[in-house]
């Protein structure tokens, strides 16, 4: 059973920093894994951000533009997103997501079979 609990939203001015977090349990396909991060405001579409495959590759929604990194400590099972210079764009709910191996990209339109509660972020101007 896949678990994922986010953490680490929070509100911020413009130009700061956050770091999400997700705690993530039963996302494992064998020896492989897909994990990432979409988001969503009210009435809109998810949007993938970011992705990480097992074996490093990662991909990062155009609209990140460099200011985000995502990363995955194997050992304590947690994902991370870190994300800089942020703008008031990026104000929506953040989940933590986990896929097939095989869809490992933002670029998958149902990118996130598995997703967590979601955290919160707000960038004021």
């Amino acid at each position: 059973q896949v678990q994922l609990v986010e953490s680490g939203g929070g509100s911020v001015q413009a130009g700061g920093s956050l770091t999400l977090s997700c705690l993530a349990s039963g996302y494992m396909h064998g020896s492989q894994y897909c994990l990432g991060w979409f988001r969503q405001v009210p009435g809109k579409e998810r949007q993938p951000v970011a992705s990480i495959h097992s074996d490093g590759r990662t991909t990062y929604a155009d609209f990140v533009q460099g200011r985000f990194t995502i990363s995955h400590d194997n050992a304590n099972n947690t994902l991370y997103l870190q994300m800089n210079t942020l703008k008031p764009a990026d104000t929506a709910t953040y989940y933590c997501a986990a896929e097939s191996p095989t869809y490992c990209s933002v670029t998958y339109p149902q990118f996130g079979s598995y997703y967590g509660r979601g955290t919160r972020v707000t960038v004021s101007s």
